[in-house]
């Protein structure tokens, strides 16, 4: 098995094609088949399912994925390690949560960008879930997450508590009634959405009168707008969106937190040290 065999069968996977994996890899189509082939023979099973549009794994053939993914990205790693200077140089991935985009982290990124211009810096943005995954396959040196986390696996490098608030295109004399109220969310997995379904389902009401929203900077502007109210931290409320109104929520649902967080293991490089020292500096 050879490392070349696993990156030809990760960008099958992720095209489900067999031909587009070869154009993608400017490979001829019959070399990236026989090495498919000779790799499912080694292993005693077949990776893929084919049909006339493409391909999709099979049950072994997704499990081989996650580790034929921890390989390639060890091995990417292995590199770095070796490579690494006595100053921070080389490429930093961070991942980030919409939230964090709101203080002023652009700035602090520029500041660090030019006092480190030896580190190619890349910037992904996701939910908390997608960022951790992606931090613990090897795709990201570090990310900002959302809410509690718990893992063994991860270093809390940086912790900051923010207070929700009940966001409105106004604030007025009396409170939000939350039974006629229409919502602007967030897709399943954001941990704000979470605690406002926790909120309404104490106060006996359920989370049904919503606009589910992808886009941080379209939810507040559907709030902006009076399309419906949200729950959010209370530091998105900067630039064009300073002016929205603001209550505040319940204590049991009125903290949460923002953390910098990376893979408890063996290699971290100095850029990634440099970047955690910015980030406790100015403490995002």
């Amino acid at each position: 098995m050879e490392l070349t065999d696993l990156k030809v069968f990760a960008v099958i996977a992720e095209e489900g094609s067999i031909s587009r994996a070869a154009e993608r890899l400017g490979y001829v189509q019959s070399n990236v088949t026989a090495r498919i082939r000779k790799l499912e023979s080694e292993l005693g099973v077949p990776l893929f399912h084919r049909h006339p549009k493409g391909v999709v794994l099979t049950e072994k053939g997704g499990a081989f994925r996650d580790y034929a993914l921890t390989i390639l990205n060890l091995s990417e790693e292995a590199v770095r390690a070796v490579r690494e200077t006595d100053y921070p140089s080389g490429p930093l991935a961070i991942g980030v949560v919409e939230t964090v985009n709101c203080r002023n982290l652009m700035k602090a990124l520029a500041e660090f960008q030019a006092r480190y211009p030896g580190v190619s810096l890349s910037i992904t943005t996701g939910t908390s879930a997608d960022l951790l995954a992606k931090l613990l396959n090897h795709q990201l040196d570090g990310t900002f997450v959302t809410g509690e986390i718990d893992s063994s696996k991860l270093v809390f490098e940086h912790t900051a508590k923010d207070e929700l608030r009940l966001l409105t295109r106004t604030t007025g004399e009396t409170y939000p009634d939350l039974a006629h109220t229409k919502w602007a969310v967030s897709p399943k997995g954001c941990p704000f959405r979470a605690v406002l379904e926790a909120w309404l389902r104490s106060e006996g009401i359920p989370l049904a009168n919503m606009l589910e929203v992808s886009s941080l900077e379209t939810l507040l502007s559907c709030v902006r707008s009076g399309l419906a109210a949200t729950l959010l931290p209370q530091s998105v409320l900067s630039g064009e969106f300073e002016e929205l109104g603001s209550y505040p929520v319940p204590e049991a649902f009125r903290y949460t937190t923002t953390s910098f967080v990376r893979r408890n293991d063996g290699f971290s490089s100095k850029a990634c040290a440099a970047f955690v020292e910015m980030v406790k500096v100015n403490g995002l």
